[in-house]
């Protein structure tokens, strides 16, 4: 076997522990197949595109080493038994759950090879999905919206500063994602990142929390308390639900931007700290501003640099991208391989208007991964019916058509993971014709896949 395969190779790995497939090995190789073999204990060390595993008894009756060797591997497994274990206890449970298909002794290579072939292609749809979600974890955003990827370009280029970010946007749109990028990717990174909710914490004792006390400042002060402030310095500090802050802490937070120093409580020693302060708020601050409620010097101060989150259900597109992130998120969870989301599901979550945004998509899909019993997740396991149950007015028939246009192309983007010649075929149009439709609904981002 070549330590090296050639690019576009079909690489197959095979668990045989008893040299059942001794015959059938050249026989695929004869047909493109670049075949490897290992024992279940060294399996984990070869990337392969499909896996091939013989099951034996012990493998149904203990069968933990091979669901971690199948999650782990990221690839699509067959199974290959004889008929006296397809009625075996357990059996159904374990090839439902972790197999992409099985087949039954003695070997028929034309169905197997069929059934290698969709393998195949299910596990490159499967780590060409994966590979762009990587890049996006790697910014700790996942999707490929242009909304999402104007955001990035946005962070990028504040990242770098020191000055005051205000992050605005809906509970659940991943404010404290925008604070923690902006604080990785400045010259801060290696410094802390010291988070506080503002509206988590009581009144009587917010003022400890942010600048400390000294021993014995207050009934129940027993040892001097190093405030988050404190704790911040030469890093980045986080202010989320900043509009929840009582007035009296305003003022003194105000004072604490103005000269970068501060007092513990009960000490007259000024303080000075090297700190990016970052806000976050759901609420519409100028709002407050005009009733009162917030101090408007505080307002200009924290809103130097603005960012605006975007709600997810207006980069729709996104939606199974997350999907699929949170599916192989919390699968681990639940002790089995991540599940894929029926065609149903993909339409249900697409239609859905996601009032808790990205929280509420997670919370679903960890509910889908429980309760699934298929291989595919439905929408009844992510608690989606097929309809909503919501009375709207009724639509026009424009807007009825620009609608049901705009859920075949984000499910066909989903399906294609973005490849756009693909997608096109799969809708049925021409590419010109599929472009063309993408900017009618503003869905070509900066880096759509190539044919």
């Amino acid at each position: 076997m070549r330590n090296s395969l050639a690019l576009g190779a079909r690489t197959l790995l095979i668990i045989d522990p008893n040299g059942v497939c001794d015959e059938l090995i050249p026989r695929l190789e004869a047909t493109g197949w670049v075949v490897r073999s290992a024992d279940l204990n060294r399996a984990g060390r070869y990337r392969c595109d499909v896996g091939l595993i013989i099951l034996t008894p012990r493998d149904v009756a203990s069968p933990e080493p091979i669901k971690d060797l199948i999650q782990r591997s990221g690839s699509e497994w067959i199974a290959v038994l004889g008929q006296e274990l397809m009625d075996g206890k357990g059996i159904s449970e374990l090839i439902g759950q972790w197999f992409f298909d099985f087949h039954t002794l003695p070997f028929d290579l034309a169905r197997l090879e069929f059934a290698l072939g969709r393998a195949l292609g299910m596990s490159r749809v499967r780590r060409h999905g994966a590979a762009v979600s990587e890049l996006c974890e790697s910014d700790f955003m996942v999707g490929q919206s242009p909304q999402l990827v104007s955001l990035r370009g946005l962070l990028a280029k504040l990242a770098p500063t020191s000055s005051p970010v205000l992050i605005q946007g809906e509970s659940g749109t991943g404010k404290e994602l925008v604070a923690r990028t902006l604080h990785r990717l400045s010259k801060r990174a290696k410094g802390p990142f010291i988070a506080i909710n503002c509206g988590a914490i009581s009144t009587n004792l917010i003022q400890s929390e942010l600048f400390g006390h000294e021993k014995g400042a207050f009934t129940g002060a027993h040892q001097r308390k190093v405030g988050r402030i404190e704790a911040a310095d030469g890093g980045t500090l986080f202010l989320d639900e900043i509009g929840d802050l009582p007035l009296e802490m305003q003022t003194n937070l105000l004072r604490f931007m103005q000269e970068m120093t501060f007092e513990r409580v009960g000490s007259h020693t000024s303080i000075k700290v090297d700190v990016r302060v970052l806000a976050a708020t759901h609420i519409d601050l100028e709002r407050a501003v005009a009733e009162g409620r917030f101090r408007e010097d505080l307002y200009y101060r924290l809103n130097v640099l603005q960012v605006q989150t975007t709600p997810l259900r207006e980069r729709a597109s996104d939606v199974p991208l997350l999907a699929e992130y949170f599916s192989r998120v919390y699968a681990s969870e639940v002790g089995r391989r991540p599940r894929s989301f029926s065609d149903d599901a993909i339409a249900a979550m697409l239609r859905y208007p996601w009032k808790g945004n990205v929280r509420e998509l997670a919370n679903r899909v960890r509910r889908g991964q429980v309760l699934a019993e298929g291989r595919l997740i439905e929408p009844a396991d992510l608690g989606l019916a097929a309809d909503t149950g919501e009375i709207k007015p009724p639509m026009t028939l424009d807007q009825c058509l620009f609608q049901a246009e705009r859920l075949a192309i984000d499910a066909a983007l989903a399906r294609c993971s973005r490849h756009m010649t693909k997608t096109a075929q799969a809708l049925g149009v021409s590419r010109p014709t599929f472009y063309r439709l993408l900017h009618k609904h503003r869905l070509l981002g900066d880096d759509p896949q190539s044919a």
